[in-house]
């Protein structure tokens, strides 16, 4: 009663495996064909034991059928299950190992398989393995020890090259398969010892299938998520890419601010970590102080470039740069908070500032970083009017704008990194 109990929970567990592996991502589709094909297997073996066991001794038609059907089965499909296993091993070692030749080893593996299943039709007609009685009773035959040779003998050939190939295969998935290969060895042995202990082989199969299938889904899933993270880091690395050329692309606009977005974004960065701002937000000022000037793109190389002063019409048109930024960079969804910098940069903190004229906290906190830091690059770099200011004129300057053109706060950690030499 027990073993129908344990063959009924394994057969369930089976048919809930294989409804899984119908919606599992995670896995190539060859994984997916391949474990599924082990559930199945394992899946028919428990019920053509249970068949068998029921219809041993059963004198009728269908009785006699059944059982020397099952029991056929029983020993077919061990075998096919172990040459299951193996395509996994093979599929694992080309693609993980890279090794493009199948080992000699396993092609005879694939050999020794062959000739076992040939051995297994042979007995159905001859009963070299086994035979049934008047009675419709299974009775092993002399020569019964023969069927476990193949199989123990291919599994001993797959564990030597699981553990001689192990770094060939994924960590999650080693010990599951050198488990798949010494658990049914194991009780292999007690089979051909005990009489009645076909169902504790079956169940060791199930056992080692359903681990093997638990341990490929968290393998799946970590390669994705580690193709994901890779996929991430080589995007991640065009944006900057992309956005340090377009920098470059902006500020060769001015003979006199080469190199002035990105030291902007170098200064913005450094005054969030100096603030206390993890390394995520710091990333990210970066590739927006980067990109705050990208509106000049619209602006006529003739204004940006004048050396005498601007009239009001020209200095209107300079200030448009900000408003042309947010609408170049609002269309990359990807960051949203690229707009920012762009948009805000030249607001002032008592009001003053343009496009918009906000106030104090009104003003985004990442473009109230990046104006101090613009404004330092400004009064730092060399102009077409005039040289590049003494470091204690600029410190004084970001000192008076203080609560007025600057947010206090961002200004006092400018000042300090000034007085660090560390800019």
């Amino acid at each position: 009663m027990f073993q129908q109990f344990l063959a009924a929970f394994l057969i369930g567990i089976c048919v809930i495996l294989m409804i899984f592996l119908t919606i599992t991502d995670s896995l190539s589709k060859k994984r997916k064909t391949i474990i599924f094909m082990m559930v199945f297997s394992s899946m028919m073996l428990l019920i053509s034991e249970q068949l068998a066991r029921t219809f041993d001794g059963n004198v009728s038609t269908i009785g006699f059928v059944i059982a020397r059907t099952s029991k056929f089965l029983n020993y077919g499909i061990n075998l096919t299950i172990i040459y299951i296993f193996t395509q996994y091993l093979k599929d694992m070692l080309k693609e993980e190992g890279k090794i493009k030749e199948t080992p000699k080893s396993i092609k005879i593996v694939e050999y020794i398989l062959a000739v076992g299943g040939i051995f297994v039709v042979i007995s159905q007609f001859t009963g070299f393995y086994y035979t049934y009685d008047a009675a419709n009773i299974y009775r092993r035959s002399r020569f019964y020890g023969i069927s476990y040779l193949f199989s123990s003998v291919t599994i001993i050939i797959i564990a030597i090259n699981v553990i001689k190939y192990k770094n060939a295969i994924r960590k999650k998935l080693f010990v599951p398969f050198l488990m798949f290969t010494l658990a049914p060895m194991i009780t292999s042995i007690i089979h051909l010892i005990a009489r009645d202990s076909l169902s504790l082989i079956s169940a060791t199969i199930v056992a080692m299938t359903v681990l093997l299938y638990c341990f490929s889904i968290l393998d799946g899933n970590e390669v994705l998520k580690t193709a994901h993270q890779k996929k991430m880091e080589d995007l991640n690395q065009m944006i900057q890419e992309t956005s340090s050329a377009l920098a470059e692309a902006i500020d060769a606009k001015d003979a006199y601010t080469s190199g002035h977005s990105r030291r902007v974004a170098e200064y913005s960065a450094k005054i969030a970590k100096a603030y206390g701002k993890d390394d995520d937000y710091c990333q990210e000022i970066y590739q927006i102080g980067l990109l705050h000037d990208v509106g000049k793109i619209g602006v006529p190389n003739a204004i940006i470039n004048k050396t005498g002063k601007l009239t009001d019409e020209e200095y209107e048109i300079i200030k448009t740069h900000t408003t042309k930024g947010k609408e170049i960079l609002s269309k990359i969804s990807l960051s949203p908070n690229l707009p920012i910098g762009a948009n805000y940069h030249h607001e002032r903190y008592d009001g003053k500032g343009y496009p918009e004229g906000l106030k104090g906290e009104e003003i985004p906190e990442i473009a109230r970083i990046i104006a101090v830091a613009d404004t330092y690059d400004a009064m730092n770099s060399k102009r077409s009017y005039r040289d590049g200011l003494p470091k204690e004129k600029i410190r004084q300057e970001l000192i008076n704008g203080m609560g007025t053109q600057f947010d206090t706060r961002f200004a006092a950690v400018m000042v300090n990194l000034i007085e660090a030499g560390e800019v």
